[in-house]
C-alpha cells in the first residue's frame, strides 16, 4: 500500500512536512500533485478538492460503507447480484 505525503520543493530537493518512515537508500515511486495555494488556509473545499482521489477505496465503497465501517454484512448491489 502507498504512502500520501505532503512536501515542499526548496529548489534542489522535496523537504516533507512531517516525518515519514521508509527505508534508507530504497528505491521509491513518486507521484507529484501540486497542492492548491488556497488549500489549508480555511477553505475546506479547497482541502476536500485537494484530496480527491487520493484515497484507494473498493468500488463500492458509497453502497457499501455499513460494510467497511462496521462490519455488517454486504447488502449487495441494486442489481440482485
Amino acid at each position: 500500500m502507498g504512502k500520501t505525503i505532503t512536501a515542499v520543493y526548496d529548489g534542489e530537493s522535496l523537504k516533507p512536512l512531517e516525518p515519514i518512515d521508509l527505508e534508507r537508500d530504497h528505491r521509491y515511486v513518486v507521484r507529484i500533485d501540486e497542492v492548491p495555494r488556497e488549500a489549508g488556509h480555511g477553505d475546506a473545499w479547497a482541502v476536500l478538492r485537494s484530496l480527491v482521489g487520493t484515497v484507494d477505496a473498493p468500488a463500492d465503497w458509497a453502497e457499501e460503507h455499513d460494510h467497511y465501517l462496521y462490519g455488517t454484512p454486504k447488502r449487495g448491489t441494486r442489481h440482485g447480484a
